[in-house]
């Protein structure tokens, strides 16, 4: 409710105001203004002994809907709600400004009495009540109308929101489930191929070359490895995009770990004939990063280049001591290319090019790469390929030597 000086008004009840002459004086805590304040209250106490009036004084910081109701700009503002029509003092002179007022406001108030008079002989008491009147009970209802108008949009906000979340939790749900069957049954062949050609009693295993127990044992690793990233990736995008994501670096070879993560997708681009070309330098300098966390970020861009390469095309790997401070890594593919339109969107949580809608993914891989870089002070973007596929860049702080 309005905050005043002169007459105490119940919290969950609307003022109904009798004074022919209302003003509204709104103030700030800012130190600078309590002797503006002081003076304004001061001369509005010597007019009140000789002209009734009501006042009231109303914090903006309580009660902003106020402020934005009269479309306030600065503070203190002395406001003349009635008799209309309205009038606004604001400045650093608003005893003066007051001061030329006054005798108008009188003369606007004694105006106002006599039409009262006159309009009583001619309209019934219904008909009044109806009529519509500035008061100050109505300010606090606009107010109030204001805040929740204001409160409802937010909810609307809120509602789209969720529901956005919701369509999007079914979205992943419906396609992790077909995801995880491809890793999951390679996976259980791997393990019942071993299980199967094993001998409790020698502990061998039978019909099965040392070659191919080992290709098996690791085929098997391999796709764990990739139903754990999956599922890490959810965990990842499930949280807020603004929370900060945790990091511990450390000194690490870059070059060395792509490398270890190529041998492990080695049947996949190998199942699609794809050739892969690496150009690190010998002498790329050691980064300080996260080596979990970059490695999500190698494996998600290889990923996609191995998913988006055709049969018999060329996937590329280069290293480039950039700067002293930094180093650059990139990806190149000979697949579709990103459009140019969308490479601003590339990054985006949940963002996908209308022609993956039918691919295996839901859209958070970029996503968790530009927060890991950006965890990591470093930037990541795309570019065109000569060959119109796409190259993705990122770069990452060097080691201190």
């Amino acid at each position: 409710m309005l905050k005043h000086d002169y007459m105490q008004v119940s919290q969950d009840q609307p003022i109904y105001c009798e004074a022919p002459l209302q003003l509204l004086l709104f103030v700030d805590g800012r130190p600078k203004s309590r002797q503006q304040l002081q003076r304004i209250r001061a001369y509005l106490k010597e007019l009140e002994a000789e002209y009734s009036f009501e006042l009231q004084i109303i914090d903006v910081g309580q009660q902003p809907y106020l402020a934005e109701h009269f479309k306030l700009i600065a503070t203190p503002a002395l406001i003349k709600i009635h008799p209309e029509p309205r009038q606004i003092l604001v400045g650093s002179n608003i005893v003066a400004q007051l001061q030329n007022c006054w005798p108008r406001w009188q003369a606007a108030v004694d105006t106002y009495l006599k039409l009262q008079e006159d309009l009583q002989e001619r309209i019934d008491d219904n008909a009044r009540a109806t009529s519509p009147k500035s008061t100050i009970g109505s300010v606090a209802v606009s107010a109030e109308l204001i805040r929740l108008s204001d409160e409802i949009f937010r909810l609307k906000q809120e509602k789209e929101n969720l529901l956005e979340q919701l369509q999007f939790k079914d979205r992943v749900i419906a396609i992790l489930a077909h995801d995880l069957r491809n890793p999951l049954t390679a996976a259980a062949i791997a393990i019942e191929t071993l299980q199967s050609n094993y001998n409790l009693e020698t502990g061998e295993f039978l019909r099965l070359k040392p070659s191919m127990t080992a290709h098996l044992l690791k085929q098997a690793h391999n796709q764990t490895k990739i139903i754990e990233r999956m599922i890490a990736d959810l965990l990842e995008v499930g949280c807020s995009k603004d929370t900060e994501l945790p990091i511990l670096p450390q000194k690490i070879e870059l070059g060395k770990l792509c490398l270890d993560i190529l041998e492990e997708l080695c049947d996949r681009y190998t199942a699609k004939s794809q050739e892969v070309e690496t150009d690190i330098p010998k002498d790329l300098p050691y980064v300080y990063a996260d080596p979990e966390r970059i490695r999500q970020v190698l494996v998600n861009l290889l990923d996609n280049a191995i998913k988006y390469t055709p049969k018999g095309g060329k996937i590329s790997i280069t290293g480039l001591h950039r700067t002293t401070q930094k180093i650059q890594f990139s990806i190149g593919d000979t697949g579709p290319g990103i459009p140019v339109e969308n490479r601003h969107r590339i990054f985006e949580n949940h963002f996908r090019l209308q022609r993956d809608e039918g691919t295996e993914g839901y859209g958070i891989g970029l996503c968790l790469c530009q927060r890991i870089i950006r965890a990591h002070y470093g930037q990541i973007w795309v570019d065109s390929a000569p060959n119109n596929g796409a190259w993705f860049h990122f770069t990452l702080p060097v080691y201190p030597s």
